[in-house]
């Protein structure tokens, strides 16, 4: 699904117009994204759980030539489903 998908399923299910279920898809995200950057979780009841992972710093290898590379630490989002959906797909 893509976004476009997405918001057009809210403007159907929400009766809302397209432009206003964009505007609502967008905070959304947003919300999502600016509390990932505070290093938040972002908890939602029956869907899942996004959150911050570390990675630490490791050597990798560049598969065109070989040599070995560092890979500096970074911050991943990471999202981990709920019981719920999980039964849901199984």
């Amino acid at each position: 699904m893509s976004k476009k998908d997405l918001i057009d399923a809210v403007a159907k299910d929400a009766e809302l117009t397209k432009e206003k279920a964009g505007v609502a898809v967008d905070a959304v995200l947003e919300h999502i994204r600016g509390s990932l950057r505070k290093g938040d979780e972002v908890r939602i009841p029956d869907f899942g759980t996004f959150k911050v992972a570390q990675r630490k710093a490791r050597e990798g290898r560049n598969p065109a030539t070989g040599a070995t590379i560092k890979i500096p630490a970074s911050r991943v989002a990471k999202f981990s489903p709920s019981k719920g959906l999980k039964e849901q797909l199984n």
